[in-house]
């Protein structure tokens, strides 16, 4: 497939959850690494699109608001980017619903991955294979290899302003670490008692900031009233996407489970620790950065429910959850720097 014009007009979906779209903006950095005069969309479901608030390198944000009706959406969400007359949409994305609304789009070049029900309608198909050195950013990539073949992968950043830097340099005084403890996913989460007993024994000197969205937020105030540490501050809620990247940019260790803050610490190139449970690094949504500064957290123990699915389930399918619970507190503080 021949390359599209010197300054291609491109459009990527990714209508998953926030830590899909951090993941995707690496085909941002490499398509305009490659064609510096690109024009690039960006398709995001409701809720996603302040990740990519002011972004130096997207033109426009296209936003799904699937809750508004899912097909009615799509429907007028395909008549908004068809007049756009993109030469490539990329969807990212594996599900029906990206698929229809890359196929309504009406690129000259469309291409996704093989997995897509609707990727018979693509003119360019690309596997999504699994491996344990296979990384997300891996399999993004390969879909920009179907047009330069000899692309240089370059991985996902996001762009705080300086008005969210600025929001979030009081809390940056003294030394301090991030933790995100909550996740959708219950197998996915580590329990609240045991962030607490990591939080007591952290060293007092350091201010712990607890972060996530509005509906996390409960979860935040049940562990600072419950841990003896003396300076814990609950930031659920309070901060957005970019100025949680932001904070997180600076902090001595950012601690996280398998989900988005683990993937936004890694486009600010952040220290980051993430805690899996009934998932595994091999799925390819281990921390981007290498370690020391990207690391993983998991249980000593060999269990063979483990991992018991892609994603995360509601309860342990076996009800006994030791994927999380035999994960030592003492593990997280390893990796804490003590000067």
């Amino acid at each position: 497939m021949a390359p599209p014009t010197i300054a291609p007009k491109v459009c990527i979906i990714q209508t998953a959850f926030p830590g899909d779209v951090v993941l995707a903006l690496g085909l941002v950095e490499t398509i305009k690494a490659l064609a510096s005069e690109a024009t690039i969309h960006f398709v995001v479901r409701d809720g996603n699109q302040g990740l990519l608030k002011d972004h130096p390198y997207i033109t426009q944000v296209h936003v799904w608001h699937k809750r508004a009706g899912k097909f009615r959406s799509i429907w007028a969400l395909g008549k908004v980017l068809r007049v756009q007359q993109f030469d490539v949409v990329i969807n990212a994305q594996r599900f029906f619903s990206s698929g229809l609304i890359a196929y309504l789009a009406g690129a000259k070049t469309t291409i996704g991955f093989r997995k897509n029900p609707l990727s018979f309608l693509y003119s360019h198909k690309v596997e999504h294979n699994f491996g344990p050195t296979i990384h997300e950013t891996d399999r993004n990539h390969g879909l920009i290899l179907a047009l330069w073949p000899t692309a240089t992968k370059i991985l996902p950043k996001l762009y705080p302003s300086p008005e969210d830097f600025a929001k979030v340099q009081p809390y940056q005084a003294s030394k301090y670490i991030c933790i995100a403890p909550a996740s959708v996913w219950f197998t996915k989460q580590w329990p609240a008692n045991q962030w607490i007993d990591f939080l007591d024994h952290c060293p007092p000197n350091y201010r712990i900031y607890i972060l996530g969205g509005p509906t996390e937020r409960t979860l935040g105030d049940q562990i600072m009233a419950s841990t003896t540490h003396p300076s814990v501050q609950n930031l659920a809620g309070s901060l957005s996407f970019l100025a949680s990247a932001a904070l997180m940019a600076k902090a001595d260790m950012n601690y996280t489970c398998d989900s988005a803050p683990l993937h936004i610490a890694g486009a600010m190139a952040a220290p980051v620790r993430a805690i899996f449970c009934s998932t595994v690094p091999a799925f390819g949504f281990g921390p981007m950065s290498a370690f020391p500064l990207g690391g993983t957290i998991q249980t000593t123990e060999t269990l063979s429910c483990r991992p018991c699915g892609l994603h995360g389930h509601k309860t342990c399918p076996e009800g006994h959850f030791r994927c999380a619970t035999s994960i030592a507190a003492t593990q997280l503080l390893e990796a804490l720097p003590l000067s």
